[in-house]
């Protein structure tokens, strides 16, 4: 089994009561908590559109790493996906112009007859930015195209952002995996550091990242990353029934309670430790739809 190793440092941002400052209404600006409901409403015609961004190799002038594993990710998520009434639309390898424009096509779609809205990156990432096959995109100018001012029929809706995202240096370490059954085999592990930030993306935003600030994420070759197979289970068995924000809950703690079966001292005592940042207003159910 092949494991990828990284560390992210993330930055969080709190907001503390009485410090969010005053907004000016505008015609595009909704106030999603006004209307006195406690949670969506997720009975619109469509559930919404969910992409999914795979990248797995990069420009050679890059210097990144390929990501085994990341296939089994992006094929996981597009069918629990699915089982939640998304549309799902996979691109893979695409470079920075050509993401750029999927996406901003994306934030033009009428979304006034769907639920809610869903974008995965899959890839490597540093300093608030993650990789195209060509080059980099921060993270802040994909959330922003979602914003009320470029996508008013988004406005008071879910907008929910995964990323699983690294970068780092390969080490070249032999160790040996002791699986349950206490086979052996001899396996390269690799170590990836980066420094993607969670950052505020405005009301109704919720972002979900692989690891939080000075924890490692590993993926594996044949299974993907620990944190989208978490997640993809949970969804498969709570996705219609538990409310999103605590099924996430779960999800870090089944993530944080993992450990490499190694005897590497490299990796001892090593844990992974998802988060996500949350500007919902409201709770989050995807009920089956009718």
């Amino acid at each position: 089994m092949l494991y990828h190793l990284q560390s992210e440092n993330f930055c969080f941002f709190m907001t503390f009561p009485g410090s969010v400052p005053t907004q000016t209404t505008t015609k595009y600006q909704y106030d999603s908590s006004s209307d006195g409901a406690e949670e969506y409403q997720m009975n619109n015609k469509r559930r919404g559109l969910a992409l999914i961004f795979n990248q797995e190799d990069f420009f050679w002038r890059l210097d990144l790493k390929e990501r085994p594993g990341t296939n089994v990710d992006r094929d996981n998520l597009e069918k629990r996906l699915k089982d939640l009434n998304f549309e799902v639309k996979c691109h893979n390898n695409l470079k920075v112009e050509e993401v750029l424009e999927k996406i901003g096509k994306a934030a033009e779609e009428d979304h006034s007859d769907a639920d809610c809205f869903l974008l995965a990156f899959l890839s490597h990432g540093e300093d608030n930015h993650v990789y195209c096959h060509d080059g980099k995109i921060s993270i802040q100018e994909i959330t922003s195209m979602f914003k009320g001012d470029k996508c008013q029929n988004l406005v008071g809706k879910p907008k929910i952002f995964i990323i699983q995202a690294c970068r780092g240096k390969e080490f070249d370490v032999s160790v040996t995996v002791t699986p349950a059954s206490t086979m052996e085999s001899e396996e390269k592990v690799f170590m990836d550091a980066s420094t993607i930030q969670t950052l505020p993306a405005g009301a109704d935003f919720i972002m979900c990242y692989s690891v939080a600030q000075g924890y490692y994420s590993f993926r594996e070759k044949d299974n993907g990353s620990w944190y989208i197979q978490d997640l993809c289970q949970l969804l498969q068995k709570y996705g219609d029934s538990l409310e999103f924000t605590e099924l996430l809950t779960r999800v870090n703690r089944k993530v944080s309670l993992r450990n490499i079966p190694t005897c590497s001292p490299k990796f001892i005592g090593k844990k992974q430790m998802p988060c996500f940042a949350s500007m919902l207003t409201k709770k989050l159910y995807f009920r089956p739809k009718k």
